[in-house]
């Protein structure tokens, strides 16, 4: 209803928000955390969003840079993680104004979100795929920039060179190519002031696709 924009003082709305606040007392499950997290900043109380917040910080995942939460910590659903996560990356991409540190810290999760995408940019399920587009998506809106370019440079381990020009004539299209080498090891150089979100799928019998496409 709040992303609706129904008003926080529709009895219904008012309602359910005052008997959810009475829940943010026991903050033991990771998934109800961080959708209370993304309904009270949605609402507009910082207070209770940034309780939840800060507990979420003190128990998420973090692995070479990267940030990203689970249900328990032998929690193995990949599905779950991503959902988590990008709610997460909602409640904390909806505060008005957003500073560089808020930026800094949503994009440590886009950055392991993205790396849980398949070849066809969906994830484990249709609804983890929903909510993670979707907090994408307003990442996207958050970093936009109507000037900028990038050059992407991948080097193969033989010394071919395949270059993605980025810019805001082909900001929204998908440019991919197939790698030429099956082993050895690639190197990624990104020059520029443009976002880009680069992936890396394998195929068993077939070469690498190397994708770039400009975030916005």
């Amino acid at each position: 209803m709040l992303e609706l924009n129904m008003s926080v003082s529709d009895p219904v709305v008012y309602g359910s928000l005052s008997c959810l606040r009475n829940s943010t007392s026991d903050l033991s499950n990771t998934y109800t955390t961080a959708l209370l997290a993304y309904t009270f900043t949605l609402a507009g109380d910082m207070e209770t969003r940034a309780q939840l917040l800060q507990h979420l910080d003190t128990i998420a995942l973090q692995e070479g840079g990267l940030l990203h939460w689970t249900q328990t910590s032998s929690e193995t659903s990949a599905s779950l993680a991503v959902e988590i996560s990008s709610y997460v990356l909602l409640a904390s991409l909806n505060a008005s104004p957003l500073s560089t540190t808020d930026l800094g810290y949503a994009s440590r999760i886009v950055r392991w979100l993205v790396r849980q995408q398949n070849a066809y940019g969906g994830f484990s399920s249709t609804q983890d795929t929903v909510v993670a587009l979707q907090a994408l998506a307003l990442y996207s809106t958050r970093v936009f920039s109507r000037e900028g370019t990038s050059t992407v440079t991948v080097q193969s381990p033989s010394g071919g060179q395949h270059l993605f020009e980025v810019n805001q004539n082909n900001k929204l299209l998908y440019q991919e190519r197939a790698m030429q080498d099956t082993e050895g090891k690639y190197s990624v150089e990104v020059k520029g002031s443009a976002c880009a979100s680069v992936q890396v799928s394998e195929y068993t019998s077939l070469l690498p696709i190397l994708c770039c496409q400009n975030t916005v």
